[in-house]
């Protein structure tokens, strides 16, 4: 064979190889591919044969800040179907849980029964009545009224004196007022001037009602507050109703209920905690309360197509604390029994028929309304079954304690379960631990810095201006 054909013959040879070794290969890739896709068939859509050892990269599962798909670091434990997250909130509410019923539950009687009241007081300072009520009598909170406030550094000596008398008591003390804006204020002349709520109910504006809530709540906390009486959700319906009058929003429920939804999410912004009032509402009514019993001859239906929208949506909207007011409502309560004395309105339309789990408060014990028809301790006793938590008795110590012995002596004769006193407490405290109450004095430095800023004069001109 020539040298020529033999080179020829060890090129074809070459070739040849080279085509097996490139088949055999293609053959190779082939089958191993046909075996992965078999077996992500066998482990189904979306799974993978991989076992996930909890590994993740540095900053992952945060997503940019967007939450879903993090992997915690401990080995073997996957959380992006948020379970082990909500297993340790579980945890962590089972552990509050816990020591909330151990604190009630070494609690006396003469200690749960305080904490149902709010009191006042007469005088610029903390008088030895008040004194008792705090110390000897565990009282759950004080309400202060222009009685009580002079100026800045006396109102501010009060309240953080107030809060040192309760400091052997196990929980922190309600220091509240009606602080509404308008013609209802209870802060000294430093404080934000706003013009009525009819007035800045015509502006129609939940981001202005939103501002000026958190004015009033800010201001509040600066002397030492952390409990207001307002928003009122009350709709002006009935022109003759001079106790509500221009302190509501409006004639026409979706602008009360707006506005005072807003405000009210305005106060609590500031860490102080709102009461949203008079339910189940008492603009359509020509007597004031304060002096005698009014009457509104409406039925459920009525109410829940006027009335109480605004209430319902506060609920809806966050509500931790509610005042029914001394309403007679006679085609609902057919024992005569106002509002604040009702189970039907205040167990089945406020508690059961709205959902509202919160805390409830009757307005103040010492009105006509209920002063001319009931004694106050007896009319606390009916509240209690009725289904609030709280009572207010606002003026006279004698009244208050009545109050006090009234409703002890209902749960030692019966009248009143323990457990249901203790359904109460457990919603004051948890109410009370929600917005974290302190009795940590105030400071002239925050009056100085908040009260009467220039941002907040700024919100009052915008809502003065017509």
């Amino acid at each position: 064979m020539s040298g020529k054909h033999y080179k020829k013959r060890k090129l074809s040879e070459k070739i040849a190889i080279t085509i097996v070794i490139l088949a055999v290969l293609v053959a190779t890739t082939a089958l191993t591919y046909a075996y992965v896709i078999k077996d992500n068939m066998a482990n189904g859509p979306g799974k993978s044969n991989v076992k996930q050892t909890g590994w993740a990269p540095e900053n992952s599962g945060t997503n940019n800040g967007k939450s879903g798909g993090s992997i915690n670091n401990e080995q073997g434990k996957n959380t992006s179907d948020g379970g082990s997250g909500k297993e340790k909130q579980k945890t962590r509410q089972d552990i509050a849980e816990k020591k909330l019923q151990k604190l009630i539950s070494n609690m006396s009687l003469k200690e749960k029964v305080g904490q149902m009241i709010i009191v006042g007081f007469e005088g610029y300072d903390a008088n030895p009545k008040v004194s008792s009520m705090i110390k000897d009598n565990h009282v759950g909170g004080i309400i202060l009224y222009n009685r009580n406030i002079k100026d800045d550094k006396q109102l501010v000596t009060l309240n953080n004196k107030l809060k040192t008398l309760n400091k052997d008591n196990k929980l922190p003390v309600f220091i509240s007022a009606d602080h509404e804006g308008g013609r209802i204020t209870r802060l000294p002349s430093k404080a934000t001037v706003f013009p009525s709520n009819l007035t800045i109910g015509k502006k129609d504006s939940p981001k202005l009602s939103r501002e000026i809530g958190s004015v009033l709540g800010s201001e509040m906390k600066a002397y030492g507050f952390n409990l207001d009486f307002a928003p009122v959700a009350d709709i002006y319906s009935n022109p003759k109703n001079t106790v509500i009058g221009d302190r509501s929003f409006g004639t026409d429920y979706q602008t009360v209920s707006r506005l005072s939804a807003a405000t009210m999410k305005g106060i609590k912004s500031s860490g102080v905690e709102p009461v949203v009032k008079h339910f189940p509402g008492h603009g359509d009514t020509d007597v004031d309360s304060h002096e005698d019993m009014p009457v509104l001859y409406k039925s459920i239906n009525e109410l829940k197509s006027f009335e109480l929208k605004p209430f319902e949506n506060a609920v809806n909207q966050g509500a931790d604390m509610m005042m029914v007011s001394h309403i007679k409502l006679p085609k609902i309560d057919k024992t005569g029994r106002p509002a604040s004395l009702s189970h039907e309105v205040t167990t089945d339309i406020l508690r059961n028929d709205m959902g509202f789990n919160g805390v409830i408060i009757t307005d103040d014990l010492e009105m006509g309304a209920i002063s001319k028809y009931y004694g106050t301790g007896d009319a606390a006793v009916k509240a209690i079954r009725a289904g609030s938590d709280m009572v207010l008795v606002c003026h006279t110590y004698e009244s208050q304690s009545k109050t006090i012995d009234a409703i002890t002596e209902a749960v030692k004769n019966g009248q009143i379960s323990e457990k249901r006193i203790d359904e109460s407490v457990k919603r004051i405290a948890m109410l009370k631990q929600k917005y974290n109450l302190s009795d940590e004095p105030a400071s002239m430095k925050n009056v100085d810095k908040y009260v009467g800023n220039a941002e907040h004069k700024s919100i009052a001109a915008r809502a003065a201006v017509r």
